[in-house]
């Protein structure tokens, strides 16, 4: 994969951020330092960015895909309430173990997704 700025800067602001965002989400947050960087260079160079295992992607049914400063094998929990996706702390080596039980399969790949309430929406629901 070639250097280019745009990528580099996409990159940097995703490790920076340490939030799922969405491309349209980082393209707000690159653009005003960088005018000349189009939406359509945005989606192209996370797409490489993720093929390259460099980022991982976190899609959610319905909503526009996410993308990971950690392109390991982890949980997320999608909060239904405030659309927010966080990382799940969970020990990754039983699902390992599980989809290595699968048979007649070879599992290269796997992303596990929970939906829920993050920890700041549970709290206000147990407040209510």
């Amino acid at each position: 994969m070639n250097y280019s700025w745009q990528r580099q800067t996409i990159l940097d602001t995703v490790m920076q951020q340490k939030q799922h965002l969405t491309a349209n989400e980082l393209y707000r947050i690159i653009r005003p330092k960088n005018p000349h960087l189009s939406l359509g260079t945005v989606y192209r160079n996370l797409n490489l960015l993720v093929e390259t295992g460099v980022l991982g992607r976190v899609s959610v049914s319905g909503e526009p895909d996410r993308f990971d400063w950690e392109p390991h094998p982890h949980a997320h929990l999608y909060c239904r309430k405030c659309g927010k996706v966080v990382n799940l702390e969970i020990p990754t080596q039983p699902v390992a173990d599980l989809l290595a039980q699968c048979q007649g399969v070879r599992v290269e790949r796997y992303s596990l997704l929970v939906t829920g309430l993050c920890a700041d929406c549970s709290r206000a629901e147990a407040a209510e």
